[in-house]
């Protein structure tokens, strides 16, 4: 009895949605059975939209991956009870959510066309960074690796705490070197946490929406905008099946991406108990 809240809270907030969205993808304006909506989906302009969302979710998944497995070794390799280390997991825990139109007021304030950062510059060395930069793609690969970061320390510290000090000193034992260490143990143990908070980060990446829609007000460059158009325009009617089927996109390259997670969890389990 004791799993029934959990269940309930997954029926009513993952499966019904999930389903929802999966019938209306089928269906046409008078609720008849189409594939019209998912034959949308090929156009080129919504595939260039799936082909940005992907783009900028791996940039910013790679880039917060390796700069915070950085971190994470850096934490991990510390006085585990020390202050560094809960100060740094703190502050994580914390930017790690700190996104949405919170997170893109923040960016505004600082180095946008008035920022902070964009008038000390402009007043002290002449240098303008302002620009439409901020509001584009590339704008988005920075203000998501603000929040991909701080995650990835904290979905990675756990796997690099996993990593027993016995193993260094057999390898010692046997001759090895720091590098045989590295190749022969503790690469191989890690890659296969690593690659799966890399895929958590380009499935939190690529289903991220409130920042995206809150520094991009013109057009849809990427899926979840694209979805917004599709239920909201004042221009396109009729489309909001549509939108489903994008969403149905998303759920199935999300799915997939948590299936290979999963997958590399369990790869992971073996050594990191």
């Amino acid at each position: 009895m004791g799993i029934v809240p959990f269940l309930a809270y997954v029926g009513a907030f993952l499966i019904a949605p999930t389903v929802v969205v999966v019938v209306a993808a089928f269906l046409d304006g008078e609720q008849r059975f189409t594939l019209a909506n998912l034959t949308e989906i090929a156009q080129g302009y919504i595939s260039r939209t799936f082909w940005s969302s992907f783009v900028i979710s791996a940039a910013s998944a790679v880039i917060g991956a390796v700069l915070g497995a950085v971190l994470a070794y850096v934490v991990a390799t510390g006085n585990p009870t020390g202050a560094v280390r809960q100060a740094i997991t703190s502050a994580c825990g914390v930017l790690a959510q700190f996104g949405g139109v919170t997170l893109a007021f923040a960016f505004i304030a600082t180095v946008g066309g008035a920022g902070l950062l964009t008038t000390a510059l402009q007043n002290t060395v002449g240098v303008d960074i302002s620009g439409n930069w901020l509001y584009e793609l590339t704008g988005l690969v920075l203000v998501y690796s603000y929040f991909q970061i701080p995650l990835m320390v904290l979905v990675f510290l756990p796997a690099l705490d996993g990593v027993r000090p016995q193993w260094r000193e057999a390898t010692e034992t046997l001759g090895g070197t720091t590098w045989d260490y590295w190749r022969s143990v503790a690469f191989p143990i890690l890659t296969p946490p690593f690659l799966g908070a890399l895929l958590l980060l380009f499935a939190n990446a690529f289903s991220a929406y409130a920042t995206a829609a809150a520094l991009i007000s013109q057009g849809a460059p990427i899926v979840p905008l694209q979805i917004r158009t599709a239920l909201t325009s004042e221009v396109l009617l009729g489309r909001e099946n549509v939108g489903k089927a994008l969403a149905l996109g998303m759920i199935i390259v999300v799915a997939i991406v948590m299936a290979l997670n999963a997958y590399l969890q369990k790869r992971a389990s073996r050594w990191l108990r």
